[in-house]
Parts: C-alpha cells; sequence; structure tokens
C-alpha cells in the first residue's frame, strides 16, 4: 500500500486531481463570492458614517444603497455559480472513484474479499465515498474563500487603524481554544465512529442474510438481541460523543464570534478620545461584525477536515489493496496441461495451508481430487482458477506461468461451478447468459436443457424471464445449481472445474445431473473435487491430498491397493450406500 500522507487536505486535493480545473473556478468565484457580501457591511458604515456627519444629499446614500443591492447579488450569484461548478466536479470525482474501486474488486485475491465482510464493503463504496462529498464540493471552495474573506477583511481593518484591526480579534482566539479541544481527540473518535458503524452494518446484513437459518433453528431472540446490541452499541457510542463536545462547541460558537464585545467599549473610548474618527469607528463596528461569519465557516470546515483524514484513508485502504499481477500481453495455448510444481501457499501470511503440492492434470484428461475436509483441495482448484496466485513455486497452464497469462484470458480458459454458487438477482436468461454475454436466447435455452434444467424453468410462471431474487433466494439449492452448470456449458472453457457440484442435488435429479455433467466434461481438462467417491471411480487420475500435500495418486484400483487413507475413506463410503 501506498504511503498516506499526514495532511488529509493535501490528500483530498490529490484525489481531486482530474478536477482541478473545475475545483479552481470554484475557488474564484466563492471568493469573489465573499468579498462581494463585505460590500453590503462597507456600504453601510459609510451610510451611518454620512447621517453622523449630517449629510443629507441624497446621491450620497443612493450610491451605497446600490453599491450594497449589488454586492449581495453579486454574493448570491458567485455562490451559487461556484457551488454550481463545485459539485458538478465533486459529483464527476465520486463516481470515477466508485468505478475505480468495481475496477479494482475483480484484480484482488479472492480471499482479501471473502475476508472483507459485505456490510464493510457497502459503508466503503457507498458511505464513506459519499461523505467526501462536502470536503471536496464545499471545503475546498468554501474554506479557501471564507479564509480569504477573513484575512482580507482584516487586512482592510488594519490599514483603516491597526489598533482597531487588532483589537477585533481577541474573541476569535479564545473560542477556537475550546474548539482544539474538540479537535484534539476528534480523529481518534470519529475513526471509532466509522468502525462501530461498519460493524453495525455486518450485523445488520448477517442478520437479514442468516433469517432462514434463524427461524429454522428457532433463535430468533438471540439472534435479534445480537443484532440490537449492535444497533445500541452504534447509539450509545453517538450519544457519548455528541456530550463530550456539546460544551466545548458551544463555548466556542459562541466566544469566537463577539468580536462587538472588544471593539464597542474600546473603540468608543479611542472615539471620545478623540483617537479615531466616528468614520473609522463605525466602519470597523461593520467591519469585524463582518469576519464573524467567514470565521464560523472556517470552523464548520474544520470539523469535516478531521473527518477526512479517516473517510480518505479507508479509501484508499481499499484503492491501494494488493492486486494480482498478471502480464498484460494475450498468450497462445497449443494445450491445457495443467502442472503444479513445488507449491506452497498460505493466506495473508498465516499459517501454511499447501505444502510443496507437485501435480500434472494432463489435456482432456479427468482428474480427481479427494481427501479429507479442510486438506487443501479447494485451494488447489481455486488456484488454477486464478483465484489467486502463489509465491512459492509455480502453476502453469500450456506450460506458462498463469502470471504471464493475463487475469481476463486466464478466466475465459477456465468454468468453475462450486457447490454454492452465486445468482444475481435478474432473470434466468440472463443469469445462464453471465457464461457467454453474446449468447442467444436459443443458445441459453440449449445450455438449459443439456443441464436439466429446461423442464423446472418453463414451469414456472414467467419462464426463463422469472428473477431469482438475490442470490437465487427464490430457487432450490438443486435448482440454483443447473443453472450454474448451464451458465458452465455455455461458457464452453476448455478447463472445466467442478468442487462438489451435486451437493445440492437431490436423488430424483441425480441421473439428469450427471448426464449434463458428462456434456460439459466432454473434451475438457476436468479437474472434480470429490466426497461422493463412487462418482470418480472412472476417473483418469485421483489425486490424494492430505494435510495440504499430495499423499498419492493413481487410478481408483491402485489407490485402493495402496493407499490406507483412500482405502479407508472409501470403506466409510460404500458403508453408508455411497456405491450404490
Amino acid at each position: 500500500m501506498k504511503e498516506q500522507k499526514s495532511n488529509p487536505t493535501a490528500r483530498i486535493w490529490e484525489i481531486a486531481k482530474p478536477e482541478h480545473g473545475r475545483l479552481m473556478l470554484s475557488v474564484v468565484l466563492a471568493v469573489l463570492g465573499v468579498v462581494s457580501g463585505i460590500v453590503p457591511f462597507v456600504s453601510a458604515a459609510r451610510i451611518i458614517s454620512g447621517m453622523i456627519s449630517g449629510n443629507r444629499e441624497w446621491s450620497y446614500y443612493l450610491v451605497f444603497v446600490i453599491a450594497a443591492f449589488a454586492g449581495f447579488a453579486c454574493k448570491s450569484l458567485f455562490y451559487a455559480m461556484g457551488l454550481s461548478v463545485s459539485h458538478k466536479a465533486t459529483f464527476s470525482l465520486l463516481g470515477e472513484i466508485r468505478k475505480q474501486i468495481f475496477a479494482k474488486l475483480p484484480r484482488m485475491p479472492l480471499g482479501t474479499i471473502i475476508d472483507t465482510s459485505s456490510g464493510k464493503l457497502k459503508q466503503i463504496i457507498v458511505d464513506e465515498v459519499e461523505r467526501m462529498e462536502r470536503p471536496i464540493a464545499h471545503m475546498i471552495p468554501e474554506l479557501t474563500s471564507n479564509i480569504i474573506g477573513a484575512i482580507a477583511v482584516w487586512i482592510y481593518m488594519m490599514i483603516i487603524d491597526w489598533r482597531m484591526g487588532l483589537i477585533c480579534l481577541v474573541s476569535v482566539p479564545l473560542g477556537l481554544m475550546f474548539f482544539g479541544f474538540i479537535a484534539a481527540s476528534y480523529s481518534e473518535d470519529y475513526k471509532k465512529s466509522v468502525e462501530i458503524t461498519q460493524d453495525m452494518n455486518t450485523s445488520i446484513v448477517e442478520y437479514v442474510h442468516g433469517i432462514e437459518v434463524i427461524k429454522a433453528y428457532s433463535q430468533s431472540r438471540s439472534s435479534f438481541q445480537k443484532f440490537k446490541d449492535k444497533v445500541m452499541a452504534n447509539a450509545s457510542f453517538y450519544c457519548y460523543w455528541m456530550k463530550k463536545t456539546e460544551v466545548c462547541q458551544s463555548l466556542c460558537y459562541t466566544i469566537a464570534p463577539c468580536t462587538l464585545v472588544t471593539v464597542l467599549p474600546i473603540g468608543w473610548y479611542m472615539y471620545i478620545s478623540g483617537s479615531i474618527s466616528a468614520d473609522v469607528f463605525m466602519t470597523s463596528i461593520m467591519l469585524s461584525m463582518c469576519i464573524v461569519g467567514p470565521i464560523l465557516a472556517a470552523i464548520q470546515f474544520t470539523d469535516s477536515s478531521a473527518k477526512v483524514a479517516t473517510t480518505v484513508a479507508t479509501v484508499d485502504e481499499l484503492l491501494a489493496g494488493e492486486e494480482q499481477e498478471h502480464s498484460k500481453t494475450p498468450v497462445t495455448f497449443e494445450t491445457h496441461n495443467i502442472e503444479f510444481c513445488d507449491v506452497n501457499y498460505s493466506y495473508h501470511e498465516n499459517e501454511e495451508v499447501l505444502h510443496h503440492v507437485n501435480l500434472r492434470v494432463p489435456e482432456k484428461s479427468f482428474t480427481a481430487l479427494v481427501g479429507p475436509s479442510g486438506s487443501g483441495k479447494s485451494t488447489i482448484a481455486k488456484l488454477v482458477g486464478g483465484f489467486w496466485d502463489v509465491k512459492d513455486g509455480s502453476v502453469k497452464m500450456d506450460g506458462k506461468d498463469l502470471r504471464e497469462i493475463p487475469l481476463e484470458q486466464l478466466y475465459d480458459q477456465v468454468a468453475y461451478v462450486s457447490q454454492d454458487n452465486w445468482l444475481f438477482d435478474d432473470t434466468i436468461m440472463n443469469n445462464i447468459r453471465m457464461g457467454d454475454t453474446s449468447a442467444s436466447d436459443e443458445a441459453v435455452r440449449e445450455a438449459a436443457k443439456a443441464s436439466g434444467c429446461d423442464e423446472f424453468i418453463t414451469a414456472l410462471p414467467e419462464g426463463y424471464e422469472t428473477k431469482v431474487g438475490s442470490g437465487g433466494a427464490r430457487l432450490s439449492g438443486g435448482e440454483r445449481q443447473r443453472i450454474a452448470i448451464a451458465r458452465a456449458m455455455l461458457k464452453d472453457a476448455p478447463i472445466v472445474i467442478l468442487d462438489e457440484a451435486t451437493a445440492y442435488i437431490d436423488p430424483e435429479n441425480e441421473a439428469v445431473i450427471q448426464r449434463a455433467l458428462t456434456k460439459l466434461m466432454k473434451d475438457k481438462t476436468v479437474i472434480i473435487i470429490a466426497h461422493r467417491l463412487s462418482t470418480i471411480t472412472d476417473a483418469d487420475q485421483i489425486v490424494l491430498i492430505n494435510k495440504g500435500t499430495v499423499e498419492c495418486s493413481g487410478t481408483h484400483s491402485e489407490l485402493l491397493n495402496g493407499s490406507a487413507l483412500y482405502n479407508a475413506m472409501w470403506q466409510a463410503h460404500i458403508s453408508e450406500g455411497g456405491a450404490a
């Protein structure tokens, strides 16, 4: 991950680089708006001075009335124009950031995605990116313009009378001191608020997705209590945070703008003693009030600036996450032989799960991976599919290291069917078409027929246009599995990986699915992960994986005679009627 900048505002500016032009324009417009907003105050001061001096010329007052009106109108116009420009730039930028995140996710190792909860990803992609809207659209133009505006007014006061310029600032640092007490721990508190909100979001997603299990096992009360505890913890933290800051915040907003507390008495004393004229006194009063607005606005953006550090770091953490580094140059395949060469593998630097794996899968052969649960079978299969990259040893296809093959081209070579296949909240037609987005409706129907799911699809009220729900929730496990097989058949990839692909198939439809799988595997390089050993007795080779290493390999009969572990697994299988 790249090193983060210590200044969050600088990092925001860096992220906004594609929109620097429009954001600079918004700053210029905002500055013009702030400067225009000063004109009515100066005009009012001149009008009051004229009244005090006894000036009765209408033309004198008319000029300043028109100037005040023009200043107010220009302030509103420039402010609206500046915000319009900055928001257009910001929403364009936020859209681009989200596109970068969605483009980033497929390039990251699958393990990283699996280890990140969907609640946290939603929090980052939706909420955290959205939180950048205010800092970019408002903070950059408004904070800049307010600071410049306040400085400009103060400089003008110093030019009129330097003593009044210094007097008007007495309340400001005193008020800001109380805000400093809040700012000292604000970044840490805000970071905690993000973490506790992510925790709550994860709990919400878990509760909603697990409602079926919760009801089935009568865990509604305990599961809801866990969900309730997360929500209450979130609410309690925010209540604590608000109570912690409310006194200092109130003192800050009360004291900082009180410039007249010093300007009025001291200025009056200086006026009656002849140190300043009435004109200077009135102008100083009006200009000191003019400083108040920009200062309050700047204080509000100090709060936003503190939030930016956590928000940007969270988004950056995802954008700067580890990627699978593959060649960008397409390769040509003469065969689809697969070879593992002394592969060691671990997830995220944790305990090693594969140890010195050497394995060869010939092209158009049928290879079965068997072994105890947790032995590393699925890890081997997913390494072939490019879901992860090895750092120790190599996995080769047609003699080429997988890292030499562009990821998109590698994915095109493999059709992966697992026991838990995800269906999108779309029609059955479009879910099958995921295997080949250019396939015609007729090709989709042919794949469905070949996989044995055309009959149940046509029986549905809307047939192939039936929406399956999120994750395929409106279909049974067996129906989802058959649609996944149809999708793989439509893809027609040269390598087929089946990870317990018949796990959810009922006995009545198993024969249909087995015939479908036979068609799917024809003239393909096939790797099957199986616990039901009777389904792989005719495999060209059976590879026994035990404790992360290849213990032995051979045909069914060879392993029965040569491996005590395989023989024990077979005996356990047939004793349960598995070979029937």
